[in-house]
């Protein structure tokens, strides 16, 4: 349940959920939880006109059902056997099952197909002249080189359900993930990690597609880098792998450098920018180098909805809408989505997040608003906002009460932010 603590007259009370642990989550509430879960499933599996999505649907609405039951019932290890069941039902069955017959989402086509082209040309985008003639969008491939590394296996050891990129998605998100969460201060990081991994809106990603989750594992781990104890170099790499694998984590590092610039001075935020801007250019150069135009086309025109062929990505959501409406409206969409950008960048010059969790609230508003306004978009992106929301308020309850110190004492010149980051999280 939540529960408050006096604060310092000027400050905001600091606010607490009281649960270090998935053990610890009233049953009640977990039941309810797993319920709107298998909910949505259901919902989902109903209305869907793709066979993954119903698939999933099914799988899942059952599997959260029967957690949700077990939970109800069994008071003693019904969280714990409601992890194992979501786990299995929600993810491991579909998706193992998907991989070994080809059931999947047209972006993991594309992570096999640009896999096999880096192999054998150097580079994973197709050239100018085969974009100029098709009408197929699953021609483009709008993400960065290392994204599609995880399309390797399948083209040097061949078709199984072993090799499909998911399962390597997943395989990335759940160690990474685990590692943001024990560096952030979480307690009980496996029964969390379950936790996270089988709900919804990661399970549903890594059964059908898959291709944000690890991006997202690591701007969880790159701030948690920033955080207890800094170690900007290391974030910075961290930082730089997901802005390798896809233009949605470049914001991040905008945030993070301002961060470090605010709470540690030019050497920590150059240390740190330096290193995750050398990741992006051993990864993103040589095929820069090759290919330009191609590179331009496929990551920054298409996405953009600068091409002839457009993106399937076409969730109903303002800045699609208003694309749909013809070239005035994706000027307006396009304009609103650059105003909503200067918007951010202005916030983060005349008032820099101080804290780790000011500055992951900067960004979960900056991602949310390019989600909203980008003229091509999907619901989907929204794992981003809501991830790195779980992530935080995860890690801070592994602190338990406002006065009690964090694991490990902060080391020189992480005192200040550590003070602050318990007293103030959302400046």
């Amino acid at each position: 349940m939540l529960t408050l603590r006096q604060a310092p007259l000027g400050r905001p009370a600091p606010y607490r959920f009281g649960w270090p642990s998935p053990a610890a989550i009233p049953r009640l509430w977990l039941t309810v939880g797993f319920a709107a879960s298998a909910a949505f499933a259901i919902a989902l599996a109903m209305v869907t006109v793709w066979q993954a999505h119903r698939l999933w649907g099914i799988f899942a609405g059952i599997s959260y059902l029967l957690a949700a039951m077990f939970v109800l019932v069994w008071k003693s290890h019904g969280r714990d056997a409601a992890l194992v069941i979501g786990l299995a039902g929600a993810l491991i069955m579909p998706l193992w099952l998907m991989a070994g017959h080809g059931l999947q989402q047209p972006e993991v086509e594309v992570i096999d197909k640009s896999a096999a082209m880096l192999l054998h040309r150097g580079t994973p985008y197709p050239g100018p002249a085969m974009l100029a003639t098709t009408h197929n969008p699953n021609v483009f491939d709008p993400y960065l080189p290392a994204l599609t590394a995880f399309g390797l296996p399948r083209v040097l050891l061949g078709f199984s359900a072993a090799t499909d990129p998911r399962i390597w998605f997943a395989v990335g998100f759940v160690v990474v993930f685990a590692a943001a969460l024990t560096l952030g201060g979480a307690r009980d990081v496996v029964r969390w990690t379950a936790l996270v991994t089988a709900s919804p809106i990661i399970a549903f990603s890594l059964a059908v597609g898959g291709t944000d989750v690890p991006v997202l594992a690591c701007l969880c781990l790159g701030f948690a880098l920033l955080w207890r104890r800094p170690r900007p170099m290391l974030a910075g790499l961290a930082l730089g792998a997901a802005a390798a694998m896809k233009a949605t984590a470049w914001p991040a590092l905008a945030v993070a450098a301002v961060l470090l610039l605010a709470r540690d001075g030019r050497r920590a935020a150059a240390s740190m920018s330096a290193a995750a801007l050398a990741v992006v250019a051993a990864v993103v150069g040589p095929v820069a180098a090759a290919g330009p135009r191609s590179l331009v086309q496929n990551t920054i025109a298409f996405p953009l909805g600068l091409t002839h062929v457009k993106s399937d990505a076409v969730s109903p959501l303002p800045g699609r809408l208003l694309a749909e409406t013809g070239q005035t409206g994706h000027l307006i969409a396009v304009s609103l989505l650059v105003l909503a950008g200067l918007a951010v960048i202005a916030s983060l010059m005349f008032r820099p997040p101080c804290t780790v969790p000011a500055a992951i609230w900067r960004l979960i508003i900056a991602l949310t608003a390019m989600f909203v306004l980008a003229p091509a978009t999907r619901f989907g992106y929204f794992v981003y906002p809501v991830g790195l929301l779980a992530w935080l308020e995860i890690s801070r309850m592994g602190w338990g009460p406002v006065t009690e110190e964090p694991p490990g004492a902060p080391g020189p010149g992480t005192a200040r932010s550590a003070n602050s980051d318990r007293h103030d999280a959302y400046q």
